[in-house]
């Protein structure tokens, strides 16, 4: 796979010697066990898989060489270029400028971009609508594009199924921007709809079964579904897709629910196979998440921006059998009373005290989101183990795992 080029305070010391020991032990990658090391009274786990994957070092690698070789000119991203607070405030101290923030409000009047200008597209992609609007202003993006490659794989599979006379049902949250950009790209070929979860699928279901009308459709998916969009019409062949930072394993049940729905009313001809289209990142990272349930741990510290979707599952993933903390950094764990963490059920930042840090005895998974970079983990785990007391350093710990 590439070898990318990312500032250098991104790159770690400790986890970037848990990758080189993997490496030299496991070139195959065949094991996909966890990483575990004991400091002391402190047992830390990294599961296989964590952080910085293919489509974020690509976009990180041509943000930061489009300053570098324009000094001279203005510099606009299309949005956050990840969901990670610290590249973005790295980004904007560069002095890149937003041009729209998350939900897609325009920061910056788009008539004041000329031809002269870079605007930069960010990981999520944009909409065909808003790449329209900017070509008319002179400014094209196909230069400076860092449009993940596997969210242009799930475009590319949309389009080839619109064109096949299938709707597309779009597992994702319908505000994210990926999600915004798959929406635009598919309907330029078919009908779409977007469905948040199972319970959203369920839903959509009682309109394939022809059970609720119209009207309340217009009402149960208001915003979600593309222009001209017929119930009666548009649900008798449909194909699932997904933004890639959905928990893959339940885009997976949505498709096999949907398929068994649409086949029972319209046949084996009235849905398609759509798993090709599943990040392969994302996969990773929750499986290797998933791999370290029965570790036995105590407590999870998943480090990642708060409004990270994929980083977000990887919290869900762990909740479901221990406690997490949810932090965006070191700086998060303010002291041993005062810790800012991400409730990621019910998504708001709270104030808790880190007990469970203290433990006299402690398990800890560590791990963190596709967006963030290793060197603000390394700092958590450096953090943690001096707060404990641990005598010991990291480095000497794992001078000798080769």
């Amino acid at each position: 796979m590439k070898k990318f080029e990312v500032p250098a305070h991104y790159r770690s010391t400790i986890l970037g010697r848990i990758k080189e020991i993997r490496k030299v032990n496991d070139p195959r990658k065949k094991d996909h066990s966890p990483f575990v090391f004991q400091i002391g009274k402190t047992e830390i786990v990294i599961p296989r898989h964590f952080g910085f994957c293919y489509g974020v070092e690509n976009a990180i690698e041509i943000a930061f060489r489009t300053v570098a070789e324009n000094p001279n000119k203005r510099i606009f991203l299309l949005g956050e270029m990840i969901h990670n607070p610290q590249v973005n405030e790295d980004l904007l101290a560069e002095g890149i400028q937003f041009l729209v923030d998350n939900q897609g409000n325009r920061l910056i009047d788009f008539s004041t971009l000329n031809s002269d200008d870079i605007v930069i597209t960010p990981a999520f992609g944009t909409t065909v609508e808003m790449a329209a609007e900017l070509a008319q202003l002179g400014v094209h993006l196909e230069r400076y594009n860092t449009t993940c490659p596997f969210v242009e794989k799930v475009w590319k599979r949309s389009a080839e199924l619109g064109n096949r006379g299938y709707t597309l049902v779009v597992h994702g949250k319908y505000l994210h921007e990926e999600t915004r950009a798959t929406f635009s790209h598919a309907a330029e070929t078919g009908p779409v709809v977007v469905v948040r979860n199972k319970k959203e699928a369920e839903l959509l279901a009682k309109y394939i079964r022809r059970e609720l009308s119209e009207e309340q459709f217009e009402i149960d998916f208001a915003n979600k579904y593309s222009k001209g969009f017929s119930v009666s019409r548009d649900l008798q062949k449909i194909g699932v897709v997904n933004q890639t930072t959905m928990l893959a394993t339940e885009t997976q049940e949505i498709a096999a629910y949907l398929r068994d729905v649409v086949v029972e009313m319209y046949g084996e001809d009235a849905t398609t196979d759509t798993r090709d289209t599943l990040c392969y990142a994302t996969n990773d990272n929750q499986n290797a998440t998933l791999g370290v349930l029965e570790s036995g741990a105590q407590l999870a510290i998943v480090v990642g921006g708060f409004n990270s979707s994929n980083t977000i599952q990887i919290a869900t993933i762990l909740g479901e059998k221990m406690a997490v903390y949810f932090v965006r950094n070191v700086d998060d764990l303010v002291s041993r009373q005062k810790a800012i963490v991400f409730n990621y059920s019910n998504l708001k930042e709270e104030e808790i005290v880190p007990s469970l840090l203290f433990e006299e005895n402690l398990k800890l998974i560590v791990t963190s989101g596709a967006s963030c970079p290793d060197r603000t983990v390394d700092l958590v785990i450096q953090k943690i183990v001096d707060w404990r007391g641990e005598s010991e350093s990291i480095e000497a710990v794992l001078e000798g795992r080769i």
